[in-house]
């Protein structure tokens, strides 16, 4: 069984290295396996990178494989053939589009469902994982402290917003060494909700240990720990603070825990994504050639599930301070650029008293966030850039 501990020091191993292998997948079969749509594919979530934006509408080069003696149409538009592929221009003027493949020589069918997100690409967040102590030291300072800003934790990343205007997401455990969110006083909130327009709160998991909690866990389980978390957030910050977004502990599980995660209000779900490496999957149920197609565009809908999946653009904690900025510049030069870039951090290693201290820890965050805004990226939560 992997530990935390390894899965960092695998993964800061892994460097750039990413296999980017190109594949296609197709969308529901309706008994027309001879057409297979090359891009997009079914659930793509489509942005500005994509194709040519004019106005509200989005045209974007639809490629399709058939056989050679085809007469193929894509959304009523004759496609063109090249070695093989046929392609068509099409326009995308609605959130949710239906792309329909018609062989007119046969009378086949083919359609698949796609999304296009004007506000996705060119947008960023701060996100933590593993987070609980900070609330801790509320809880043991709740008869001293004035505000949740004089938590040391909370103090940086509100200094960090205070500088990029950076919307951060934070990740929470329910318990942790003697304390559970139960505990935890609501006196504060409404500075709480107060500061709901850049910062949220969500579940990650019951606590850190054991190390993947869920890779066996079924709906029940999780549900359960799910809904107690959210009651316990909206309970001392308000149902400002509550997102739609969730990164699972670990991030590796059966399908029926992603779908419990959806009934509790998650229809988006962030995680790695590995494939092709020696890290731990962190893909929740997604299959390899799912895990290759998020590596490569960052974001894709399971429409049969009803699941947004978003790949984590870095864990800033696995690497050293140096690699920052030569990993986040990989991207573009791998022709994969992420379209929101998530920015991912540990809680833990921000404390002198942690056994794994990174004394960078302040440098490392604020070198990712200054990244992200020199390559013109803004901030913004998930939930204003995935949905309609």
């Amino acid at each position: 069984m992997h530990s935390r501990r390894l899965f960092i020091k695998q993964h800061a191993l892994a460097g750039l290295g990413l296999a980017t292998a190109s594949f296609a997948f197709c969308g529901p079969q309706n008994n027309a396996d001879d057409i297979q749509f090359i891009s997009p594919i079914d659930g793509d979530i489509l942005h500005k990178h994509d194709g040519i934006t004019n106005g509200s509408f989005l045209t974007i080069k639809a490629k399709i494989a058939a056989p050679a003696g085809s007469s193929i149409t894509i959304n009523n538009i004759p496609a063109k053939k090249s070695n093989g592929i046929f392609t068509a221009d099409i326009t995308l003027e609605q959130y949710k589009n239906s792309i329909e493949v018609t062989d007119k020589k046969t009378g086949t069918r083919k359609s698949i469902t796609v999304y296009r997100c004007k506000n996705l690409a060119g947008k960023y967040r701060l996100s933590i994982d593993d987070a609980t102590w900070f609330l801790k030291d509320i809880h043991v300072n709740t008869n001293t402290y004035t505000s949740i800003f004089e938590n040391p934790f909370l103090k940086f990343l509100k200094q960090v917003h205070d500088t990029y205007a950076t919307k951060v997401h934070i990740n929470i455990f329910y318990e942790t060494d003697g304390f559970n969110l139960s505990q935890l006083t609501d006196k504060f909130k409404s500075e709480w909700i107060a500061n709901a327009g850049w910062l949220q709160l969500s579940f990650h998991a019951k606590a850190e240990f054991p190390d993947n909690p869920y890779k066996y866990a079924n709906y029940a389980q999780v549900k359960k720990e799910c809904t107690a978390v959210i009651e316990q957030i909206r309970r001392f910050a308000g149902d400002e603070l509550v997102s739609h977004i969730t990164t699972l502990h670990w991030g590796e599980v059966p399908v029926e825990v992603s779908r419990a995660l959806r009934d509790c209000g998650y229809t988006g779900q962030l995680c790695d994504f590995n494939v092709d490496d020696n890290l731990p999957p962190c893909s929740y149920y997604l299959n390899v050639a799912q895990r290759r197609h998020m590596q490569k565009r960052f974001v894709w809908r399971d429409n049969k599930e009803d699941i947004t999946f978003i790949k984590s653009s870095i864990i800033i904690d696995t690497k050293k301070l140096p690699e920052i900025i030569p990993y986040l510049n990989q991207y573009e030069k791998e022709m994969r650029k992420p379209p929101y870039v998530d920015l991912l951090v540990h809680e833990q290693y921000f404390y002198e008293g942690y056994h794994n201290y990174q004394p960078d820890y302040h440098a490392k965050v604020l070198t990712a966030v200054k990244w992200a805004k020199d390559n013109g990226y803004s901030p913004a939560f998930l939930g204003e850039c995935i949905y309609e």
